[in-house]
């Protein structure tokens, strides 16, 4: 059974002003918010998760392949700058020592010391190993034998064998493509990816906790003494704001352990990316996304009175979110100018979570971002009228459901 909606007449509202209503209003909900074991424990899981992924990916990057450990004899030792060049072109790391004698070579094999040993170059190319030469290694000691034989077969015509590779070393192919891959930027794709997946998940959630917010409110009938002495306009505009602080201050957080982790560990030295304006533009479209779900989500909060119904009345926007999500983390990376995502980034309510991708990844122009940032500040006038009469007629509504046409005719 529903209650007929009263509104406070302006006697009735107190001596506070707008600006001072809403002011109070959001105090209370960032004081009482920002001291919650919810928003500590996410707050801190997300601050240690983007330290640790940066310390793994330092770790990871850091690691190359392990050197090939190779034994020159006396006999052998002149050789072993021009294989470890030849080793070398070919992708291989290898370090290279002196040998003393064969028994000692052998003794370096057995202790795992040395991976194989060159006892001999002329001829021939003479290794000894333990039991196998290492797959990495066959065609590197191939290339060297061709190398040496090639050599003798120089000198033997009377030309300058240093001369002749020399020639060899600086010879390479003249490739053309037709369609050439762009060049990846790993500091860009895991920025893109990063800013994708926290505005995703900071905004669903700070959207949500305004709509439960309101339900809460309802359900225990606290709006009822708030609204003695605060229009509904206030009461919403205050919670969306006071929310809005706490989700940012999570967000700049989280953003700010991530720069400051990448710095530290020296991740984006040989990245193009631009740290500090993907950071920045990052908490803008925080700000600006949050605005636009959270006015929504809260208006919609206000047409049921129990927490069980708040899924299914704010589902649609939930489902709105998720799209441009999937749709930006699976093709951005690795396709950033995709015709598809880059037509959504300028559509309000994706341009939240599809430009700050964008962004990161390099391919935004100015103008782009502008025009994507103004369209949907343009549409927050909109939704304010609007989620402001849903929520005045909704929001002393009690008992099932209450469709939006209603609320704006009771509003």
């Amino acid at each position: 059974m529903s209650t007929p909606s009263t509104r406070p007449s302006p006697a009735t509202t107190g001596e506070l002003s707008t600006g001072a209503a809403i002011r109070l209003v959001a105090g209370r909900e960032i004081s009482t918010r920002v001291r919650t074991k919810a928003f500590l424990w996410t707050t801190a899981l997300f601050v240690v998760a983007v330290v640790l992924g940066g310390v793994l990916l330092n770790a990871v990057s850091g690691q190359g392949p392990d050197a090939t450990h190779v034994g020159f004899t006396p006999d052998a030792s002149a050789a072993a700058s021009a294989f470890e060049a030849t080793a070398t072109g070919m992708g291989v790391t290898v370090e290279t020592s002196d040998v003393a004698d064969a028994a000692a070579a052998e003794k370096g094999l057995r202790d795992g010391d040395l991976d194989l040993v060159v006892t001999a170059v002329d001829p021939t190319l003479d290794v000894q190993v333990k039991a196998a030469v290492d797959q990495t290694m066959q065609p590197v000691l191939a290339a060297f034998a061709q190398q040496l034989a090639l050599a003798s077969a120089v000198t033997d015509l009377g030309g300058d064998p240093a001369d002749v590779s020399g020639q060899i070393a600086q010879a390479a192919p003249q490739v053309s493509a037709l369609e050439p891959e762009p060049a990846r930027d790993g500091g860009q794709i895991v920025a893109g990816y990063l800013a994708g997946i926290l505005l995703f998940i900071s905004l669903m959630t700070a959207g949500q906790l305004v709509a439960q917010g309101v339900v809460e409110e309802k359900s225990s009938r606290v709006v009822e003494l708030l609204l003695a002495t605060l229009r509904p306009a206030q009461l919403m505009a205050g919670k969306v704001l006071g929310i809005g602080v706490v989700g940012l201050l999570q967000v700049a957080l989280v953003v700010a352990a991530g720069a400051g982790t990448a710095t530290a560990l020296g991740l984006l030295d040989s990245s193009s990316l631009d740290l500090g304006t993907t950071a920045l533009w990052a908490l803008v479209w925080f700000v600006v996304g949050f605005a636009m779900y959270a006015l929504v989500l809260g208006a919609l909060g206000a047409l049921v009175s129990r927490q069980e119904d708040v899924g299914s009345v704010i589902g649609p926007v939930t489902t709105l979110m998720i799209v441009p999500y999937v749709i930006g983390i699976s093709i951005l990376p690795w396709d950033p100018t995709n015709s598809l995502a880059t037509s959504l980034s300028y559509v309000p309510f994706c341009s939240p979570m599809l430009m700050p991708m964008r962004i990161a990844l390099g391919v935004a122009e100015t103008w782009e971002v502008l025009l994507a940032l103004g369209l949907s500040i343009a549409l927050v006038p909109v939704l304010v009228w609007l989620a402001g009469r849903i929520y005045s007629g909704a929001v002393l509504h009690s008992g099932g459901r209450m469709k939006v046409r209603e609320a704006l005719r009771r509003a």
